[in-house]
């Protein structure tokens, strides 16, 4: 579901009517009375063989304070913001307002796709307002009715050419992983370039400081930032070229994501959508930067993100911000250090680097560390190189040997890239031990200089090669049968 749809308007329109109709459950309260709609719901919207995320909003009101209606519209222009398509609803039987035509023109400017949809349009009385749509700028209204289920035939009309230029872009836009290799390990490394950049997502806790970080990344304040906790509501990608000192740079796409809290603590509906949307961002990542705060390093939502960029096969690198006010930093980049070996084993090894978002130091030491980890991701090792290896291993520690039949590991080759799988041919890989899985991976950490990427291991059986074994067994038994048939 690449397709993100909001559906807009004032008060009493029936967008949580047409909401329910596209996700097909009453997930939205209805109800006669304006302003039933308070937050933003999100679901699974079908039409057709159209499959997108639909959210339902607030109605628009002409409120731009602290009130709860000025709240309510804050709410859903960020839904405006967040999503690939705006369905725009007036009622057809009221006509246009002064409010329609206010919120036309914001969705003109703040919107990447607008559809103009007349709700409520079934029978005659509805053609004054339908026509008088026309003069809101949008195009042509697409005629609906929510409640009875007409004019979806329109709306799937208008919907599939976006649905279909939105999964495109998140072709084009999802990094490139497991790519497969042959018995040589050969196989073709995609190249950083401006059509393909490195892609970098940066993840972490609210207010641990990634607008900020990205902000100076990039030498201008193109992300709003602040004091407060939870600003950045969505995924937000930008395009850079990162230089080193010596003038070399490198095409980037940083995400920059809604901070991930607690399941528990995500109450309000837009932080739900902020943590999804921050969900996708690290499976389009290539590297992602877990951004922690000196002061709380390593709480159990730090551990998470991390443990969920690993599960992903995504190359991880470790900020520690707030570097600058940190007092004794020897002995608490020791603590971190150690707390990270022990909470992270799966990623021993990833670089841990401390940074100041605030003064930009350590940011030279970031950039590198990110392109040393998406080396890595890409490593290959020889198949030769690595039965060598695999020969070694087993003479200094040989694999268990359940009920009295020890476990021979036969041959091993790396199959994949990005993250690197490796895939090792033996008798019995279900009465592998997990502990030997791990001694296998851990070697080829650091033997072969990949710490902190994921590593991929598959243990494969592979059966007896002798033609005749069984064979003299089978052709016992059946002389056995034969001989008792006759007697």
């Amino acid at each position: 579901m690449s397709l993100t749809l909001a559906i807009v308007g004032r008060p009493n329109v029936g967008k949580s009517t047409l909401f329910n109709r596209l996700v097909g459950k009453r997930l939205a309260l209805v109800d006669d009375q304006p302003g039933v709609t308070r937050d933003l719901r999100e679901g699974e919207g079908r039409l057709g063989d159209l499959r997108f995320t639909v959210i339902d909003t607030a109605g628009l009101e002409d409120a731009t304070d602290d009130s709860l209606q000025g709240r309510m519209r804050r709410l859903t222009e960020r839904a405006v913001d967040m999503a690939d398509v705006c369905l725009f609803m007036i009622d057809a039987r009221v006509g246009i307002t002064p409010t329609d035509e206010m919120f036309a023109e914001i969705l003109r400017k703040r919107s990447k796709h607008v559809i103009l949809a007349a709700n409520k349009a079934e029978g005659s009385a509805a053609d004054a307002g339908v026509l008088e749509a026309y003069n809101l700028g949008l195009g042509e209204p697409v005629r609906l009715s929510g409640e009875h289920g007409e004019g979806m035939t329109d709306l799937y009309t208008q919907l599939m050419p976006l649905a279909d230029a939105a999964e495109d872009k998140a072709a084009d836009d999802a990094p490139e992983t497991d790519i497969e290799l042959d018995e040589d390990g050969e196989g073709e490394t995609p190249l950083i370039t401006a059509a393909k950049p490195l892609q970098v997502a940066v993840v972490g806790r609210p207010n641990a400081g990634k607008s900020t970080l990205i902000n100076k990344i990039i030498g201008e304040d193109r992300l709003l930032t602040g004091p407060e906790a939870g600003i950045t509501r969505d995924a937000i990608s930008l395009r850079i070229d990162w230089a080193d000192p010596g003038g070399d740079s490198t095409p980037m796409r940083i995400f920059d994501t809604a901070g991930m809290r607690k399941k528990a603590k995500v109450q309000e509906k837009l932080e739900k959508l902020s943590v999804s949307d921050g969900l996708r961002a690290v499976k389009f990542a290539e590297v992602v930067v877990v951004l922690l705060d000196a002061a709380i390093p390593f709480e159990q939502q730090d551990l998470r993100i991390a443990d969920l960029a690993e599960r992903e096969g995504r190359a991880v690198v470790v900020a520690v911000n707030k570097w600058d006010i940190e007092e004794d930093k020897q002995d608490k980049l020791r603590e971190l250090k150690e707390s990270f070996e022990r909470m992270l084993p799966q990623l021993r090894g990833a670089p841990l680097i401390t940074v100041s978002a605030k003064t930009g130091r350590g940011l030279e030491r970031l950039r590198a560390a990110i392109l040393r980890a998406h080396d890595i991701w890409n490593r290959r090792v020889p198949t030769a190189a690595l039965n060598r290896w695999l020969t070694a291993m087993l003479e200094q520690h040989p694999p268990p040997a359940p009920q009295g039949r020890r476990i021979k590991l036969r041959y091993m080759t790396q199959a994949k890239t990005r993250p690197p799988g490796f895939v090792v041919m033996c008798s019995h890989p279900d009465k592998m031990p997990a502990s030997y899985t791990r001694y296998l991976v851990n070697g080829l950490r650091e033997d072969f200089d990949m710490p902190g990427t994921p590593i991929r291991l598959t243990l494969r059986g592979q059966g007896d090669k002798n033609p005749y074994k069984g064979r003299r067994k089978k052709n016992a038994g059946a002389l056995a049968k034969h001989l008792k048939g006759r007697a």
